[in-house]
């Protein structure tokens, strides 16, 4: 009896152990937590899934999710059929992040060791970034992608406070995402990528994050067929959408007359653009203010030197090709010379422009067309040109039947820039001012700058400068109070006016979310080039002292 009691429990041991091996459909969960794709012993569809969202996924993505009819969001890990989290192989978003430092920033890019040593807390005492500050959010997200940072290097800051933060403190920077940049951000590119890049690719970029579904694989298939179905992506694909980007390069002073005019003569009609011409060609809106009427009568460059002597300009008809090889969308009429050689030289010039569909304001057949604004729309961003010349009278000859360059209104700009707001244009303003040779902001035009910022402008340009002012953010806007020469042969009159800058800026789903700072220094009257490290670094430095940075 005893080895038969002793067989009994040894066959009933061996059942319960044979039980405990069998799997049981449900989902298998890793040391991590996180739900494996692995087979089941059934295949049935649910009528039901439930879905837990990692609760430091960015808001904006979570704020856009779309749920099929039978998919229930719940809050607890261990309720869930499906998650959506960092990492996995079903990718289903790919949200991509900044390094953003504040605008009066030198450095220009960084490597991802760097960054990384950053966040691990080795950092060098004269590396230009010593902090990094995220928000919860962020910080939690790149905490699976990076590890746990450095609680001396990596600061944790409330979202409204970022910004504030990084512009009080020196060398601290922010990893955001990347739809809430704006201009008083600059972005640092990480190993020579950023993301306001027209050749952008996430992939390569080290701030850019999967987002995948994790789960069963039955489950994760009856999901897609249920999203399939729906005609409609459970979250959006991406938070930068390159069809709601549109870039645009601001320049400043084309006058195509003398040492230009010369040696377009000698090397070629688009010589002075062999350099740059890229930088404008690869903006989808090219801006260029020529003050220089064109006409079938002008001599050749030097010929007419009384003229020249008394700043009376023209240019060649033919030397409009160089606005063509740059790509040119809209020209602003605001300058001083587009007078100069009469009403017929104005309207032929006007007429050449129209030719090529390209857009003018600030100038034009009379005052009407002069006063109204060039209007654009471009990958649902609509963007709205308006401008004028701010000096004495007598430059701006437009009136309601003559053609010429508009005189300012201050009262008139105002209304249009609240009108074009109002209809959902981003406004950008630019005047023909007062010229002066400092990098400093004149009091003569910080107040007309401000009038038409507090009006609604996003940008506000100074065309007139020959040589860079300084900057200002005022009442949202950006304030750039002198460009200097794009295209002009002032390269023996000194230092400062053969330094320039060229203003691109980024245009994201209906916001101006950056002004990236491309600077050129000319090589002879008609030819620039990017600036070395040095010059740049030289003048950044110098303009930002003199904004008062």
């Amino acid at each position: 009896m005893k080895i038969l009691t002793k067989f009994i429990l040894l066959i009933l041991c061996c059942s319960l152990l044979l039980g405990a091996c069998t799997p049981k459909a449900q989902s298998a969960v890793a040391s991590d937590g996180a739900p494996q794709n692995v087979a089941t012993a059934t295949s049935q569809t649910k009528d039901i899934y439930y879905l837990w969202v990692a609760p430091y996924l960015p808001q904006a993505l979570q704020d856009q999710i779309v749920l099929p009819e039978n998919t229930v969001l719940v809050n607890m890990q261990d309720e869930a059929d499906i998650w959506l989290d960092i990492g996995g192989d079903q990718q289903v978003s790919q949200w991509v992040y900044a390094l953003a430092a504040p605008f009066p920033t030198v450095t220009d890019a960084i490597t991802s060791q760097e960054l990384m040593q950053v966040w691990n807390g080795q950092v060098a005492a004269d590396f230009p970034l010593q902090k990094i500050l995220v928000d919860g959010k962020t910080k939690a997200i790149f905490e699976k992608v990076w590890g746990v940072p450095s609680s001396l290097t990596v600061v944790l800051t409330n979202e409204e406070n970022l910004l504030s933060t990084a512009w009080g403190e020196t060398g601290v920077w922010a990893i955001i995402p990347f739809e809430t940049l704006e201009t008083r951000w600059k972005v640092i590119a990480v190993d020579t990528i950023s993301p306001l890049d027209d050749d952008f690719n996430a992939d390569q970029y080290t701030l850019s994050v999967s987002v995948s579904l994790l789960g069963r694989t039955e489950d994760l298939q009856a999901l897609n067929d249920s999203i399939t179905a729906a005609g409609s992506a459970l979250v959006p694909a991406t938070n930068r959408d390159e069809d709601k980007i549109t870039t645009i390069a601001m320049t400043g002073v084309t006058a195509l007359v003398r040492g230009t005019a010369y040696m377009m003569e000698k090397y070629g009609m688009t010589y002075p653009a062999l350099d740059i011409g890229d930088i404008l060609r690869n903006a989808d809106i090219t801006h260029i203010s020529n003050e220089i009427p064109f006409t079938e009568s002008c001599p050749n460059p030097f010929y007419d030197t009384e003229n020249d002597a008394n700043l009376v300009f023209c240019s060649k008809p033919e030397y409009i090709s160089l606005l063509e090889s740059v790509g040119t969308d809209v020209v602003e009429l605001t300058g001083d010379h587009f007078r100069d050689w009469g009403a017929d030289a104005m309207l032929y010039t006007l007429n050449m422009y129209d030719e090529r569909g390209w857009k003018y304001y600030g100038g034009g057949h009379n005052l009407a067309e002069g006063q109204a604004p060039a209007l654009f729309e471009h990958n649902g961003n609509k963007i709205a040109f308006l401008g004028c010349n701010a000096k004495p009278e007598g430059y701006a000859t437009a009136d309601e039947d003559s053609p010429g360059a508009v005189h300012c209104d201050m009262e008139v700009m105002a209304e249009q820039i609240k009108a074009v707001k109002k209809q959902g244009y981003i406004p950008i303003v630019t005047f023909q001012h007062i010229e002066y040779y400092d990098y400093a902001a004149s009091p003569y035009l910080v107040q007309d700058f401000h009038t038409v910022a507090e009006a609604g402008a996003a940008v506000v340009s100074g065309s007139q400068a020959h040589q860079p002012h300084a900057f200002e953010f005022y009442k949202g806007a950006f304030l750039h109070y002198g460009l200097g020469n794009l295209f002009f042969d002032q390269y023996n009159e000194g230092t400062t006016k053969r330094q320039a800058f060229i203003d691109r800026y980024v245009i994201y789903d209906g916001r101006v979310i950056s002004t990236e700072l491309v600077t050129i220094m000319f090589v002879d009257m008609a030819r620039s080039r990017l600036m070395l490290s040095e010059e740049r670094q030289d003048l950044l430095e110098t303009i930002f002292a003199y904004s008062g940075w």
